[in-house]
């Protein structure tokens, strides 16, 4: 055999072993990567395989093709144990889930009552007139001459067993005559110094059948003290669209035992004590008339009724109509012809319902009085009671001015003018808005400078949903101001004769200037320091005292500048340069025009 030699075979060793830690630093660092992968995964409370952090053949492959799986890492060169992922604690609910959250989102009245909470909870105690059954437990305490004290069950014979006395019979004895019972059969043995005393400490398991219209029909468990609501919850409750609240029967063989009302409980609190036994029937019956109620009523919900038809009257004794309810209206759905009837509460006692009809209870108020509110500069109350229909004039002739009102232009505010001009803001905002986002360009250039337009734009959008507008109505040099009617909630101003001139908007010193009739709106604009960069000198808007306006345009220095009086806003707005998009000049103007309209442009 040729050997090799020597350094050539050191050569070839490191080279084998230089491969060979490559091949384990690769290995090592996936190792790594899915030891990460699984820590992050078990914080997010993911479940992951094992296989990933132990076995390098993640996918299995190698299984597949038949091929040796690479051996687990030595221990030497394996990281620190990854704690196993939380699994998530799922939980599994029963079917009868389903009905309670439909039972109570249904407009049955009634239905909500079989949310599972009478599943969830049973009996707390027994009742007086419980009578003892087989298989019931009863502690029977004896002490004295002889002590004894343990639970006693009782036998099928009726009987507990008591040491040393023998049977007693307690087979339907109530309650509260258990303790008598005890001590009578104790004292026939032991006549002195032996005390006794008896009480039910677990009533006997039962299992009752629910059926009926019920939404999960069965046999369902509990004990004899339990209530027939505690059945019913566990069977999901009443179907709300089948079945009767009036008709709950219990049943045992062939006999009706008692026959029950849920309205008397939901209405008044009342309800049967009935003691259940083993394989006894809770039948809940088909669901009878009704009557669907909504409006201005507390229990705004469908109603069953057992009789051929219902009066009104007695429908408000369980909808409890809101006291601003003053009419209902009747909608009569039976037979081919849908009808509506409308009547006044006061008729009540003689409007009959039949079955599938609707009612509706609404009001039907006449205005009688209104309030107004007087405020600014005068001498009277502020706050004033009208006959409905009152006239402005009617109001200013009760008005005591002092000498610095200025009753020649009041201001008059309007809770749905408010609204009318706030919604005519909305509409303008949200076109230019659509606008600025729909705008097309031909070239790139042309994109970015639409671009900058439409930003600037939305900017001004955004400013403009947060004003409120004033809804001041416009009634000084109205011709008919004294026949304007007044509605409830007018807030009548009256300002004070200040004798300022309020400059704002683009100007370098916005101020308030003392009215000099020799002045102009060039000098008022010139006191405040001029126009700043932005300012638009074309644009400028004259806000008088009395809810009118003047804009000026260009030119207005050869002689037609509005007339500044005492107590006006001069406001120059800002410049927007629109380039030659026309529809960036309409949807500007627009603005600007409600803007001034509702008053509010000095906010921009």
């Amino acid at each position: 055999m040729m050997r090799l030699p020597a350094s050539l075979t050191t050569t070839k060793m490191l080279t084998v072993q230089a491969r060979a830690q490559r091949v384990a630093s690769t290995r090592d660092s996936w190792v790594r990567f899915l030891a990460w992968l699984v820590l992050v995964l078990a914080l997010l409370g993911l479940s992951f395989p094992a296989a990933f952090a132990a076995d390098t053949d993640i996918f299995g492959i190698g299984t597949a093709e038949n091929r040796p799986v690479t051996p687990p890492v030595p221990k030497a060169q394996q990281l620190p144990a990854v704690p196993a992922a939380v699994v998530p604690d799922v939980r599994t609910v029963s079917p009868q889930f389903f009905d309670y959250s439909s039972n109570v989102s249904s407009d049955v009245f009634g239905a909500n009552l079989f949310s599972g909470a009478f599943a969830r909870e049973g009996a707390t105690q027994f009742n007086p007139d419980y009578a003892v059954a087989v298989g019931d437990k009863i502690q029977v305490r004896l002490w004295g001459a002889f002590e004894f004290d343990a639970p006693l069950t009782v036998d099928p014979k009726g009987n507990i067993f008591i040491p040393h006395v023998g049977p007693v019979h307690v087979l339907g004895v109530r309650n509260q005559d258990l303790q008598r019972v005890v001590t009578s059969g104790a004292s026939k043995v032991f006549r002195a110094n032996v005390s006794s005393y008896a009480s039910l400490a677990a009533a006997q398991p039962v299992r009752i059948f629910v059926s009926g219209f019920v939404n999960r029909p069965g046999l369902y468990s509990g004990t004899s003290m339990d209530s027939l609501l505690h059945f019913i919850d566990q069977a999901g409750g009443i179907d709300p669209e089948r079945g009767s609240f009036l008709n709950v029967q219990v049943k045992r063989g062939n006999a009706t035992r008692a026959s029950v009302s849920l309205y008397d409980f939901l209405l008044e609190g009342r309800i049967p004590l009935i003691q259940l036994s083993d394989g006894d029937v809770i039948f809940v019956g088909a669901r009878q008339n009704t009557v669907k109620v909504s409006g201005l009523a507390e229990n705004a919900k469908q109603f069953e009724f057992s009789k051929p038809t219902l009066t009104v009257a007695e429908l408000i004794e369980l909808a409890k109509p809101s006291p601003l309810a003053t009419h209902v209206r009747v909608v009569r759905n039976t037979g081919t012809v849908k009808n509506t009837e409308y009547f006044p509460l006061s008729d009540a006692w003689i409007v009959s319902l039949r079955n599938g009809d609707g009612l509706e209870f609404t009001s039907d108020k006449r205005p009688g009085t209104i309030a107004v509110r007087v405020e600014g500069e005068h001498e009277s109350v502020h706050e004033y009671v009208l006959p409905y229909g009152t006239k402005l004039g009617a109001l200013i002739s009760q008005i005591q001015f002092s000498e610095r009102s200025d009753s020649e232009n009041l201001q008059l505010f309007r809770l749905s003018a408010q609204e009318r001009q706030r919604e005519a803001l909305k509409t303008t905002l949200l076109f230019l808005e659509n606008a600025a986002l729909t705008a097309r360009s031909g070239t790139n250039q042309e994109a970015q400078l639409r671009k900058e337009e439409a930003e600037l734009l939305l900017q001004w959008v955004e400013r403009g949903k947060k004003i409120e507008p004033s809804g001041q109505v416009y009634i000084a040099q109205a011709a008919d101001r004294d026949q304007l009617l007044l509605e409830n909630g007018d807030r009548l101003r009256v300002p004070t004769k200040d004798g300022l001139v309020l400059v704002g908007g683009e100007v370098i010193f916005p101020n308030t200037i003392a009215f000099d009739p020799s002045l102009t709106l060039a000098d008022y604009i010139q006191n405040a320091g001029g126009y700043t960069q932005n300012a638009d000198a074309s644009r400028v808007v004259v806000a008088h005292r009395d809810g009118s306006f003047d804009e000026a345009k260009s030119g207005f220095f050869g002689g037609s500048a509005p007339t500044v009086r005492a107590g006006d806003r001069i406001m120059v707005l800002p410049k927007i340069d629109v380039k030659s998009r026309q529809i960036f000049r309409d949807v500007v103007e627009a603005l600007f025009r409600i803007a001034v309209i509702v008053g509010v442009a000095n906010n921009f």
